[in-house]
């Protein structure tokens, strides 16, 4: 079935919002941005909403009130993009790690676990936008940290990408066949 099929058939279906999970560097923004232009969704980024809410950027709002109220806003700003609806959502790697806002994720959405083998994940969080997770730490080994604690949340998402190829329409057909998977069976 060609790309111009599949998001046809996915296209109808979705009923609920579509939320992408997993590590940092996981591609979760690229693929949530393209798979709300093929699919007609708007695309929200859950960081920049939580940005917008705090009035300062993430590494400001961990280094003057902490990881844990940054946690608090995420919280609330997840709960608030689920009822808002069909769309695309993409979260921060630590979102799923507070039991309830998880539980809300996998009972009100469609969630895609966005995976990347540890090395592209370094690869790809070394030169970019501040981390405070990584800040002036090795990145790989935390990211390895991390996925000893996370991977098992994410895996309960009901599709997993592997972004590891880089390909963007490769990526995107994997996401699409996963969701017409998915639905055909709902």
């Amino acid at each position: 079935m060609g790309p111009e099929a599949l998001i046809g058939l996915v296209r109808g279906r979705i009923n609920r919002p579509i939320v992408l999970v997993g590590p940092m560097g996981a591609g979760k923004s690229r693929l949530g941005r393209r798979l709300g232009q093929v699919l007609g969704l708007p695309f929200v980024d859950s960081d920049d909403e939580v940005e917008r809410a705090a009035g300062m950027r993430i590494p400001e709002i961990f280094a003057t009130l902490g990881e844990p109220a940054f946690r608090d806003g995420e919280a609330r700003v997840i709960r608030r993009l689920l009822d808002n609806g069909e769309q695309v959502i993409s979260t921060g790697g630590g979102a799923v790690m507070r039991p309830e806002t998880a539980d809300l994720i996998w009972a009100q959405s469609i969630s895609i676990w966005v995976r990347a083998d540890l090395a592209i994940l370094a690869e790809r969080t070394r030169n970019g936008r501040p981390r405070p997770l990584l800040a002036g730490k090795d990145p790989e080994q935390v990211l390895r940290d991390l996925s000893v604690i996370r991977d098992p949340v994410y895996a309960r998402a009901m599709i997993q990408v592997d972004t590891g190829s880089g390909d963007d329409d490769a990526i995107m057909m994997q996401a699409l066949r996963g969701l017409q998977d998915l639905l055909g069976d709902m």
